[in-house]
């Protein structure tokens, strides 16, 4: 619907990813709980919303970085309010308040605290080394709400989903060389000053296959009133 969408970006201390990575299940539970905590966020900040209020968002699973490299990471596009229904069939839309920077903060730290103790009940973590997981001053977990597009700006909406369901690599970014050497041109600089891999062709193929997602393993997902057989799904997406 035409409706203001704001992009939520996840990142998860290194630690962390191991499991992200080889454990779908836990890849699914980090997802659930962003999406639980920031669900509950824009029911209390949207005006007049009921209890019965749900979100809309789609989700988008990352493995990886831009260098080819294996990064397990989260962007989440999410209606910037909720949706209350109000008769048979009808919804109505409440709009979340602006989000300030410390509101972020606070949201992060919720998601921080419920993945380590979920990663603490299934057995991934050791309890002691949670509870100093929780002191550290950067505790690895980044999230960023920044970015918000606007309802009308429907162009503006359609860049932002296809940044978030773009694929592991670029076609145009790879040349061969020769039958020895492929180079993968990054799209910015990195740390080190590199602006291109240089890889022999098994190497590319390595780099490949490490970013192939587990089998039957969902990477776009829909969640609450756009969810497939969400009850409010027709009404919302008709909405406005």
């Amino acid at each position: 619907p035409p409706l203001p969408v704001r992009q939520w970006v996840l990142s998860m201390p290194k630690r962390l990813r191991y499991f992200l990575e080889r454990e779908p299940v836990a890849a699914s539970a980090v997802l659930h709980i962003l999406l639980r905590v920031v669900e509950a966020h824009l029911r209390k900040h949207s005006p007049g919303a009921s209890a019965q209020a749900r979100f809309g968002a789609v989700s988008f699973v990352h493995r990886f970085g831009a260098s080819l490299n294996r990064h397990l990471h989260y962007h989440c596009c999410i209606l910037d309010g909720v949706f209350d229904p109000i008769e048979e069939g009808a919804v109505q839309f409440r709009q979340a308040t602006a989000l300030a920077p410390e509101e972020v903060a606070v949201i992060e730290e919720q998601v921080r605290r419920r993945v380590l103790r979920w990663f603490s009940r299934h057995g991934l973590l050791d309890p002691d080394d949670v509870r100093d997981m929780l002191t550290w001053a950067n505790s690895g977990f980044s999230l960023d709400a920044s970015v918000c597009i606007a309802g009308h700006d429907r162009a503006g909406l359609e860049r932002l989903l296809r940044y978030c369901a773009r694929p592991p690599f670029a076609l145009e970014r790879i040349e061969q060389v020769n039958e020895d050497r492929i180079v993968y041109r990054l799209p910015e600089p990195q740390r080190d000053g590199r602006t291109a891999l240089s890889l022999t062709p098994l190497e590319f193929i390595d780099h490949l296959a490490a970013l192939i997602p587990p089998p039957r393993l969902h990477r776009h997902r829909y969640h609450g009133v756009l969810a497939p057989i969400a009850p409010l799904r027709l009404a919302a997406t008709a909405y406005g």
